[in-house]
Formats: structure tokens, sequence, C-alpha cells
């Protein structure tokens, strides 16, 4: 849902808050759904990269728009989430993400588990 508060001077969504959408549907897929089927929620994930093409802008509205998202590519250490802020008849923003799987207590990358690639890869589009 669109909020007033992310709606800013020029009458649509602030860029920036376009950032909040894909992190509202990020932590859905790799924090709350996994915990919801019974397994473990993602950890030590730090985002590398965010690209995001805006295509239309958003307005303030009654009807939500939904974030649609996706992985286009998993590595062993990195995986990509891409996504599309949309409503049924339009595309207001693509976007990718390029997230790296982090041991937070080395301060290093680690390798992506057996159980976090089978669950990217039932979400895997090519």
């Amino acid at each position: 849902m669109v909020r007033f508060a992310d709606i800013d001077s020029l009458g649509h969504v602030n860029n920036v808050r376009f950032l909040d959408y894909l992190e509202d549907s990020r932590t859905g897929l790799l924090h709350i759904d996994p915990q919801r089927e019974g397994g473990r929620p993602f950890q030590g994930l730090v985002v590398a990269r965010h690209e995001i093409d805006y295509r239309r802008p958003l307005t303030f509205r009654p009807d939500p728009v939904r974030v649609e998202t996706w992985v286009s590519e998993i590595r062993p250490v990195r995986f990509t989430l891409e996504y599309e802020v949309r409503d049924d008849e339009d595309v207001f923003v693509r976007a990718r993400s390029v997230l790296v799987s982090y041991d937070v207590e080395r301060q290093a990358p680690r390798r992506l588990t057996g159980e976090e690639i089978a669950y990217l890869e039932r979400y895997h589009v090519t």
C-alpha cells in the first residue's frame, strides 16, 4: 500500500521509499516465510548492490501495489533478487539486488548452506 508519508513534493512516491518496498519484500521472502514454514531465516546477509529502473510515477492511491520478487542467480556466496513494483496493469519499478552471505563473527563472506540454496531454488526463475 502506498502511504501518504511516501509521497514527495512532486506528488509521487519518493525514489528512496522504493528501497523500503524492496526491503519489505526481501524480508518477507528471506526471513518471515522460512519461519512460517518451520525453517530457519537467512542469517548474515548483506546487500552488495541495488539497481533500480523507475518506469512510471507512482502516486498516492487507494488501490495497493505489490512487489513481485524472484531469484535470478545463485552463486556459492551470493545471489540476485529481481523485483517489480506493480499493479495489474502497470510496472512502476524494476529492480535488482545482489546479496552476499556473510559470517558476522569472522567479518567475511561465507558460502551459502545447502539448505539456503535449496530454499532459493524454489524461487529461481531463469
